[in-house]
């Protein structure tokens, strides 16, 4: 009978085949079954490696997703949350969406000088570009490198809306320069909150912040002006579903304004990480778990329809969308946050207009 070895602070607990190179992981696959079989630790140090790319913003062109730009300084996200389809884009990079995913991060380190670039180009028009949009800009590796920070003293330069999405408190020390970009009506913060349980955070989201200090992360940035949602994303069906309602009554009771949801899917190798995961970490309810997570997807835990795949369908994801609209309804009845000022930018680019 074979030993299964967990993989301790990481979410993913094995290094998936990459599609695009399927005979360097099928070796790499049968290295990791040796090590399961004699006991050995698959735990590796976090690697860092510097890459430099032609261009760092991306048009958003999903029609279901809220966002028009955004930009990742980092490929690859340490928090080793199991659930992240962000696992995916790690394969284009040569790598596994599994261990690699967390311990291989490439570090885009010319980052802000290609925000400034596309901020200085003739043609840009103003449009909030989300930091984070794939992996998180505050993930371990900004305490070392720094580059989100230097993005967000780019950001303020030109004046330019930025939205930021994230689940580590570290970004409490940029206080300074969002302090600054919320004076002018261009900034706003979105802090993911999955589960009020640390027994449910550890082993979903290992390397991320606690819940206590994303708690007070949203305290403290409303507390400065700045406008605070959270995102309960994803909404995990017999995980954390249950917990709705008392997220958002802590995120509200915290200074949130707003907060929005998605219900998990599992495309590509997040659907293998995850059942691995799950059979790992909750044996008893791995069945159930994934039954009731296919039950939102027309019966596939793989759903790519626009307009269904983040929210969902069926008994299920109708009783996650009432306890959401609920919360909502109970919480955060009154408060919207608003769309961030564009004008600064354009005053700012053409200063012959403030002369009008």
């Amino acid at each position: 009978m074979k030993k299964i070895i967990s993989v301790k602070g990481r979410g993913a607990q094995t290094n998936t085949p990459n599609q695009f190179d399927k005979e360097i992981h099928s070796l790499e696959e049968s290295f990791q079954e040796y090590c399961h079989l004699e006991g050995e630790n698959l735990s590796k140090k976090t690697e860092y490696i510097r890459v430099f790319p032609k261009s760092i913003v991306n048009k958003v062109s999903s029609p279901d997703v809220p966002m028009e730009y955004s930009m990742n300084p980092y490929q690859g996200c340490e928090h080793g949350c199991i659930y992240c389809y962000a696992r995916n884009t790690q394969e284009y990079w040569g790598y596994s969406a599994g261990l690699d995913f967390e311990q291989k991060i490439l570090v885009k380190e010319n980052a802000s000088q290609l925000l400034e670039n596309k901020l200085r180009t003739k043609n840009w028009r103003a449009a909030t570009i989300i930091l984070s949009g794939n992996t998180d800009c505050y993930q371990p590796a900004e305490r070392i490198y720094k580059i989100t920070r230097a993005c967000l003293e780019v950001f303020l330069k030109y004046r330019h809306p930025v939205g930021i999405i994230t689940k580590n408190s570290l970004v409490l020390r940029d206080l300074d320069l969002l302090e600054e970009l919320a004076r002018y009506g261009l900034v706003s913060v979105n802090i993911s909150l999955t589960s009020l349980s640390e027994g449910t955070r550890r082993i979903l989201e290992p390397r991320t912040s606690s819940i206590s200090k994303r708690l007070k992360t949203i305290k403290v940035l409303s507390d400065a002006n700045i406008p605070v949602n959270c995102l309960f994303a994803p909404i995990i069906p017999g995980i954390n579903s249950h917990e709705i309602i008392n997220l958002a009554k802590m995120a509200s009771e915290y200074g949130a304004r707003t907060f929005g949801y998605t219900i998990v899917r599992l495309n590509g190798r997040v659907a293998d990480l995850f059942k691995d995961w799950l059979s790992k970490t909750m044996p008893d309810k791995a069945e159930k778990v994934l039954s009731l997570i296919s039950s939102c997807h027309g019966g596939s835990i793989n759903d790519s329809r626009f307009g269904i795949r983040q929210k969902g369908e069926g008994p299920i994801a109708s009783q996650i969308h009432s306890m959401a609209k609920t919360a909502r309804s109970k919480y955060f009845s009154k408060e919207r946050l608003a769309n961030l000022n564009t004008e600064h930018y354009k005053n700012l680019k053409n200063p012959q207009q403030t002369l009008f």
